[in-house]
């Protein structure tokens, strides 16, 4: 902030950028390509996944229970708990999405063994592009190695399904492990501990090597994998109107490269409007929690969400953060999983009570909009009410929420990324209306 204060821009830079919201009315702009009603404006069409949430009956949204299907795939069957051959789910999910139908079990192994083959980092790697001046931030890190691994690919311009399909696997394998080396990295140069590098075990899904590298002495129980496996199942893919995926549609319809498309996929995500909206949610019910002495007595969770639809509590915005989402209404059926999962590990431990906080807060904050707003509005926990409650559970560390989060959606960005390459065909450029009125004379330097 040095000379930068001198200049116009900086004093008057709410002026020069507002536009009368007036304007987005008069012209029908889709602000957020949203409808009036809140949905979103159709702009594709995908065969990957079909999130519900609503239906439209004679031109009005009605609410409906959450449905979301992994290339027509109900997530509750491919997650189903009660199967005994389904203690690891990801890579099937992964091979779902990457190749449009559930392996074969020697396929499985096969897309395994795969994965296990490209985790392997380039030599000098770790030490030169990740421990190197790592910023605080470990979302940027995977943006910057995966525009970096782009000078390791000699074939990094080739647009042919082998290169794309082969640079997905890489990314999906590597990813996991430059997170957790990264997460280490930072300790190190921010908080002075020790760096830990272990070296990935092959053979170990995802979820395991995750854990397996993360924790110093490299223990988990079963538990935690089959719980950690889920979320990344769950996080994999939701169709292509989210933000961090249409970023790579939009991208991939430039007919720009694969790393290009997925750094900005990440950088998208870290968002705290969409994937980063995990550490929202985690602060506020940190702050519920310091401010309410008996976790149980609903009367006073309510008052203090009272608190904070009214603007008093937390950040002043209003929202309730883990509730409500942009297209499910009745149902999240992430949340409804994770909740699942999360009530079974927090049973009998000291997480119980945390627990049935959230629950409440999940079941009083409607009640509670209605009684101070006078508004009903469709609204169910999302995804995130119980994310980070599960991770804190599990041990894993809050900087490593919303990467996980990117870890899990690779698979995802690059099956809509393989559809508009097939599919697209055209590059995505909406239009902007130009608002301001008539032509100004230009004025010479000694005239100003």
């Amino acid at each position: 902030m040095g000379d930068e204060r001198k200049l116009a821009l900086y004093e008057s830079f709410k002026t020069i950028n507002s536009i009368d919201v007036d304007n987005y009315d008069l012209y029908d702009v889709k602000r957020g390509l949203r409808n009036a009603d809140g949905t979103g404006v159709v702009a594709g069409l995908t065969n990957i996944a079909n999130v519900h949430g609503y239906v439209i009956s004679d031109n009005e949204k009605i609410a409906d229970d959450g449905m979301l299907r992994y290339r027509g795939y109900d997530i509750y069957d491919l997650l189903d708990t009660d199967a005994i051959d389904r203690r690891f789910n990801y890579e099937e999910v992964a091979y779902l999405l990457l190749m449009g139908e559930l392996p074969t079990q020697d396929q499985l192994d096969r897309f395994v063994s795969v994965l296990d083959a490209e985790r392997e980092l380039p030599d000098g790697f770790t030490a030169s592009m990740i421990m190197r001046d790592t910023p605080p931030d470990i979302m940027n890190v995977l943006a910057r190695t995966i525009l970096l691994l782009y000078a390791y690919d000699p074939d990094a311009e080739d647009r042919s399904a082998h290169h794309e399909i082969h640079t997905a696997i890489s990314l999906i394998s590597r990813l996991p492990r430059i997170m957790v080396l990264t997460y280490y990295a930072k300790r190190a140069r921010y908080n002075n501990e020790s760096m830990i590098m272990h070296r990935f075990l092959p053979g170990q899904s995802t979820a395991e090597t995750i854990l397996s590298m993360l924790r110093p002495d490299r223990a988990f129980t079963p538990e935690e994998a089959r719980m950690l496996d889920i979320m990344l199942c769950l996080h994999a893919e939701h169709g292509g109107g989210n933000n961090s995926t249409f970023t790579t549609r939009v991208l991939t319809s430039s007919d720009t490269d694969a790393y290009s498309t997925y750094a900005g996929a990440i950088g998208s995500l870290k968002g705290r409007k969409h994937g980063g909206a995990n550490h929202q949610v985690l602060a506020m019910q940190k702050e519920i929690k310091d401010h309410v002495s008996d976790w149980s007595d609903e009367g006073q969770v309510a008052d203090y969400l009272a608190k904070i639809v009214n603007k008093e509590a937390y950040d002043k915005t209003g929202l309730v953060y883990g509730m409500g989402h942009a297209v499910y209404t009745k149902s999240d059926p992430r949340a409804v999983i994770c909740k699942r999962f999360a009530e079974k590990l927090a049973r009998g431990t000291e997480y119980e009570a945390e627990f049935q906080l959230l629950e409440n807060i999940e079941r009083l904050a409607p009640e509670v909009i209605l009684k101070e707003k006078g508004t009903r509005k469709d609204m169910c926990a999302n995804v995130d009410m119980y994310s980070g409650f599960v991770y804190s559970m599990m041990g894993i560390p809050e900087d490593l929420f919303t990467p996980l989060f990117a870890c899990a959606r690779m698979s995802g960005w690059a099956a809509h990324r393989f559809e508009e390459i097939v599919s697209g065909k055209r590059i995505i450029r909406p239009a902007y209306k130009s608002v301001r009125k008539g032509k100004r004379d230009y004025v010479p330097m000694t005239n100003r």
